[in-house]
């Protein structure tokens, strides 16, 4: 797949140079999003002390016990800070799916030109959303997902070289870390197998399994009706408080997606069914009809199964749509490629000029999605973020008992940057509206407990204290964080220029209970 040692040390240096580049235009975020999820479940398995109240919402309900498992036992066991596990992991996914796009790019054009274009324009795209999915083409943090899909874009690669012990390895270990990810991989490795041309002695040649194709899209659809099947089969109807935080995730339907994001959906498409079509490489060629059957099988599964309407939304939960990553990724390689091999070729000030006016963009972008944090949230910068700082503070000096109220929609105000209060502050809280309300529509068994936070905590600064105990204490909490514009006689022992942090009067608050389950899904 590499070649000689030059081949070895030429992949290792341009690889591990758009790595570096990558992160610095994407950025790096280990406590935002779904990040701050994981986190959160890891530092939980390091100390299962942590989170005595609410804990249905940190432990097991992603169901990566083998992805959070191994992160906890490396930080134990190597004597690191998970700060810096997380960091490295992180990098190490990064790189590895570069080098997956290096050796598929190499086996496709077999011009370095091609093969720096393509991790080039990979690495600076990193950022770029994935039509509506609410995904981009990698995280800014690190998630199981991360490693499953660079373990997938390796295994794809040794699937062009024709190892398909190696690819069927990469790819189990994807399930292994993400069984959901995972297992789109092993559809998207059994469409390699459909579509690419056979290599004999290097070369591709006309000969391929076009008789596959057809085949493959049916058995997608197949197994995705036997899915839905089995759903309606082996449960209740699902309630109405379920289908309206099932609703609120919107990217699971096609007909709740705005005309843009449609546009996300077919251009990309569009542009590598004109190379599948056009293009007289056969590699370019072949990589371009798998990316397009791959999509366009997920686009049909999303329509015909992944409906608002239904009656239940087993399918749905199931995001089959997260398959266009592989759409995104394969139309940056291919776009990269041919910009290196016929635009900038041999000039290195068109390198520079052209690949850095991309970057820039992207960092621009990045930095507005997360402004008021650093750019790299490195272990050994202090933070940036005023509700970080907060969080800190919580978690410097409240008990580990505590139990907190914060705005059901915290994540979604200015400048917080959707940081993780669970994550950052090692605190329990009340369910929130976005993550919480996430975990609840992939475990509907969650779906009660979670309307109740959400409820207690809407407009909580807004509120009066009298309206804040009523609201909340019943339900365990023993401090409240407010935006600083919130009017309260509390007292707040903690304030910077955004909130506040206050303890509930004592005698409002009735002694929290446990609420531990063991329950897991795939996210």
């Amino acid at each position: 797949m590499l070649g000689g040692m030059g081949s070895i040390r030429a992949a290792a240096g341009w690889v591990t140079g758009w790595t570096a580049v990558g992160m610095a235009v994407l950025g790096y975020h280990p406590y935002a999003e779904d990040g701050g999820l994981y986190v959160a479940e890891i530092k939980h398995r390091i100390d299962p002390g942590l989170y005595p109240w609410g804990t249905e919402f940190v432990a097991g309900h992603l169901g990566f016990a083998g992805f959070t498992g191994a992160m906890a036992w490396a930080v134990k066991t190597l004597g690191m800070s998970l700060d810096w596990v997380l960091l490295g992991v992180y990098a190490v996914s990064l790189w590895g799916m570069l080098l997956g796009v290096w050796c598929i790019a190499g086996r496709c054009y077999g011009d370095r030109r091609a093969q720096i274009g393509a991790v080039g324009l990979v690495a600076v795209w990193l950022g770029v959303p994935v039509g509506g999915t609410s995904m981009y083409l990698a995280d800014p943090y690190l998630t199981a997902r991360s490693v499953a899909i660079a373990l997938t874009v390796m295994g794809l690669a040794a699937g062009v070289w024709r190892r398909w012990a190696w690819a069927a390895v990469a790819v189990g270990m994807a399930v292994a870390v993400h069984p959901l990810m995972g297992g789109y991989g092993v559809v998207e490795l059994g469409g390699l197998w459909c579509v690419l041309p056979r290599m004999d002695s290097g070369c591709p040649t006309s000969q391929k399994r076009d008789v596959g194709h057809p085949g493959l899209v049916a058995a997608f659809l197949l197994g995705a009706l036997v899915v839905g099947w089995v759903g309606q089969a082996s449960g209740a109807p699902e309630s109405e408080e379920y289908v309206r935080v099932a609703i609120t995730r919107y990217y699971w339907f096609l007909s709740a997606w705005q005309w843009f994001e449609w546009v996300g959906l077919v251009a990309p498409m569009m542009i590598l069914g004109w190379f599948a079509w056009r293009s007289r490489i056969e590699g370019e060629k072949a990589i371009a009809r798998w990316a397009v059957l791959v999509g366009g099988a997920a686009v049909l599964v999303a329509l015909l199964y992944a409906r608002e309407g239904a009656r239940v939304h087993v399918v749905a939960r199931l995001q089959p749509l997260r398959m266009m990553q592989m759409v995104y990724l394969t139309m940056a390689m291919v776009l990269g490629a041919t910009v290196g091999r016929r635009v900038l070729r041999g000039v290195v000030w068109r390198w520079v000029v052209g690949l850095g006016v991309m970057a820039g963009v992207m960092f621009f972008v990045a930095r507005e999605t997360y402004p008021g944090s650093n750019a790299l949230e490195l272990p050994w910068v202090a933070p940036r973020n005023a509700w970080v700082r907060a969080f800190v503070w919580v978690r410097e000096h409240t008990p580990r008992d505590a139990v907190f109220a914060i705005d059901a929609n915290y994540v979604h105000w200015d400048g917080e940057d959707a940081q993780g209060f669970r994550a950052i502050a090692e605190r329990s809280v009340l369910p929130d509206a976005a993550k919480d309300g996430g975990i609840a529509s992939i475990r509907p068994e969650l779906v009660g407990a979670w309307a109740a936070g959400e409820k207690a905590q809407a407009a909580l600064t807004k509120k009066t204290d009298a309206e804040r105990v009523a609201a909340v204490a019943g339900m365990g909490a023993s401090w409240v964080v407010l935006g600083r514009e919130g009017v309260t006689g509390f007292v707040c022992p903690y304030e910077n220029e955004r909130l506040r942090v206050c303890r509930l009067p004592v005698r409002s608050r009735p002694e929290p209970t446990s609420q531990k389950r063991d329950v897991g899904h795939p996210d």
